[in-house]
């Protein structure tokens, strides 16, 4: 974990913004989002906890550069491809991106970054949806919505399955309270809401979405594209 230059005698390290996320998401996935603090950070990186308050004035800063750096990696979908799988595929890549760090969801929720990361993906997502027709307000909102249902789904994937929280995958306590009552429709539900298969649970969320989107397209009941 090194993101400092190699300092001189008796000075201290200098830090680069860079190299400090990428530091912080290390800590993240050795330690998870709870004890991830500025204070271990900077003693990873061999600096003062002030020294990091010259490049992230909270850690709230420092979140929304880890968040941004997450999306970093997402690829550009296939020109070629029709809007709603180009669009299915873009959500497939966020939950990809999000996943790839523990606790990435958790990092990445309620950070708004404005980085260039997350622009391109924003950016990509609404213009696959205005070349397919789409209105700018309904595209602007169609954004939020997968944005919103991809995060979510990760949080709770990601919730489930954290490491160190005894029991919170084990799907007997939920059967168990089902099946000790009258909850007659739940009883029948249960191998899928036991289920840890969450790819399958994300896939069926993100086809309704897209569905749901195909048939507003369709419907032509959307405003006035704006020039699309």
């Amino acid at each position: 974990m090194s993101s400092t230059s190699s300092p001189g005698r008796g000075r201290p390290a200098r830090l680069d913004r860079s190299g400090t996320v990428d530091t912080a998401l290390e800590l993240l996935d050795s330690l998870g989002l709870d004890d991830l603090t500025m204070r271990r950070l900077a003693d990873s990186l061999g600096v003062r906890a002030g020294a990091l308050y010259r490049h992230f004035a909270t850690k709230r800063d420092l979140l929304t550069a880890m968040a941004e750096r997450m999306l970093a990696d997402i690829p550009a979908p296939r020109a070629d491809g029709d809007w709603e799988e180009r669009l299915a595929g873009l959500a497939r890549a966020m939950r990809t991106a999000l996943l790839a760090h523990r606790d990435g969801a958790r990092v990445y929720a309620g950070t708004h970054s404005t980085g260039a990361h997350t622009l391109r993906f924003s950016d990509t997502v609404t213009g696959v949806l205005r070349e397919a027709g789409f209105a700018d307000e309904d595209a602007a909102r169609a954004l939020m919505a997968v944005v919103n249902f991809t995060v979510g789904h990760t949080l709770e994937e990601q919730a489930a399955l954290r490491p160190g929280d005894e029991g919170t995958a084990d799907p007997e306590p939920l059967r168990q309270a089902v099946e000790s009552g009258t909850f007659h429709h739940l009883v029948a539900a249960l191998p899928t809401l036991t289920s840890t298969d969450f790819t399958a649970h994300f896939e069926f969320g993100l086809r309704l979405l897209v569905h749901g989107l195909r048939a507003l397209r369709e419907s032509g009941t959307q405003r006035d594209p704006g020039g699309v």
